[in-house]
């Protein structure tokens, strides 16, 4: 079923904080949407067979850009976009939108919910304590080159394998995550600035998806 919430790309500035209507002081990520244009709006009684808007944002040079792309983004009269990404969305929300038609940060209000998606921080092959929190074994004498080990991963004869998703040491970070139920606390539609209370996925200059909460908290 497709997500009904549609959405804005944006861009990871950093953090900061601010002063809420209360006096308090609130940690945000600012995050910049400014330059959001749809560049297509995909409908299911068409040829692409499911409904969706094709946002871009961010400047691509010309000699970067092939004379395929460059023809498409003429033919709407639009700058070539660096990021190209899709929003599903129902048919009656792809309705509202045109080729062309640029989306500002007052596209969310101060206090809604938000979804927030991006590629979280790479960090390398860690351990099972980084990566996954363990305890770590142990550290009283007799313990020999074993505190940061993960302890037993199966047994011989039953099942005689090491179950499937079991927590090991490995890759940590760079895959896609989305922070759910997150609040804007500030709009600037004269900057493109979004101010989200808390922590966002991903290193500062980085690609993000903003879009309205499928599920509250």
């Amino acid at each position: 079923m497709a997500n009904e919430q549609m959405g804005l790309l944006g861009f990871k500035i950093g953090m900061t904080q601010i002063y809420n209507e209360k006096n308090e002081i609130v940690p945000v990520t600012v995050v910049s949407v400014a330059g959001n244009t749809v560049l297509r709006v995909k409908s299911a009684d068409g040829n692409d067979g499911y409904n969706a808007v094709q946002l871009g944002i961010g400047e691509r040079k010309a000699k970067h850009t092939t004379k395929a792309q460059a023809g498409a983004f003429a033919k709407i009269e639009v700058s070539p976009k660096k990021f190209i990404r899709e929003v599903r969305v129902a048919a009656d929300v792809a309705g509202n939108y045109s080729s062309g038609q640029v989306l500002s940060a007052d596209f969310f209000t101060a206090g809604q919910k938000i979804d927030v998606t991006g590629t979280s921080k790479g960090r390398g092959f860690a351990g099972v304590m980084k990566r996954h929190n363990f305890a770590g074994f142990i550290r009283s004498h007799g313990t020999h080159e074993y505190f940061r080990h993960g302890g037993s991963i199966g047994t011989r004869l039953t099942p005689g394998h090491v179950i499937k998703g079991k927590k090991m040491p490995g890759h940590m970070g760079d895959r896609r995550v989305t922070r759910q139920n997150l609040t804007v606390e500030r709009v600037d539609a004269d900057r493109g600035l979004l101010f989200i209370r808390g922590g966002v996925p991903g290193a500062n200059k980085g690609l993000l998806l903003v879009r309205g909460a499928v599920k509250t908290a």
